[in-house]
């Protein structure tokens, strides 16, 4: 084979590998981590890369979740499976924090990825993250620190969202908001009857455009160069 052709079929195999859309899989008891993930499929989407969304699995029996007032999945939005990670090369993963870490259901999908682990089916695909919490300082920054323990054991590449597109959001002190350089979020309140504010929907919006820019540039898998 003529260097000419295998130049060609290195170029078809990039082609076909290249990052085309971004899987936003998240979980949202009652809604916020849902509305930052809108506004994050329509970042990813400003920069011409498809933004599919996904829900976690629920894990909680339905009469518990009556006493605690969530209103239940978004039937529109498709359950995440383990094909849903083999499919991807790029994922934005969202969660509400329980004290400092993912909720259970988070910590469930993960749990079940063991043979995607084994095959490395993961290795090298980016990850991204943004949050809910109650309050300030309830665990949005250390969430994101801990869930960077489940990306490496499957050697993904955390993506943060950072400052350079962001810098005049999170320096202004006008307002009460969530989100940092480690992802977007949103404060819920004690209660959760706060809902996501312009300015965190404008920085989930943020991160998803910065993240897709990146993606973009990731044109193979290893194994095609």
């Amino acid at each position: 084979m003529s260097s000419l052709a295998i130049l060609f079929l290195r170029l078809i195999r990039q082609l076909l590998t290249m990052v085309s859309k971004v899987a936003i899989i998240y979980y949202s008891m009652y809604g916020h981590v849902g509305q930052l993930a809108r506004a994050i499929k329509k970042g990813v989407e400003s920069v011409g890369l498809k933004g599919d969304l996904y829900q976690i699995p629920e894990t909680l029996p339905k009469d518990v979740l009556e006493k605690m007032h969530a209103p239940g999945q978004d039937p529109n939005v498709p359950l995440a499976t383990m094909e849903t990670l083999e499919q991807y090369e790029a994922f934005l993963f969202g969660m509400p924090t329980r004290y400092g870490n993912q909720s259970a259901q988070v910590r469930a999908f993960w749990d079940r990825t063991g043979q995607l682990w084994v095959k490395g089916s993961l290795h090298q695909k980016l990850a991204g993250v943004f949050f809910s919490t109650a309050s300030m300082g309830g665990g949005q920054e250390m969430t994101a620190a801990n869930f960077i323990s489940t990306l490496a054991h499957h050697g993904m590449v955390y993506v943060p969202l950072g400052y350079f597109n962001t810098f005049s959001q999170f320096t202004g002190l006008t307002e009460v908001r969530g989100g940092s350089a480690w992802g977007s979020g949103t404060l819920a309140g004690g209660d959760g009857s706060r809902q996501p504010s312009k300015l965190e929907l404008e920085v989930a919006e943020i991160q998803g455009k910065t993240f897709a820019e990146l993606a973009k540039r990731v044109q193979s898998k290893p194994e095609d160069k």
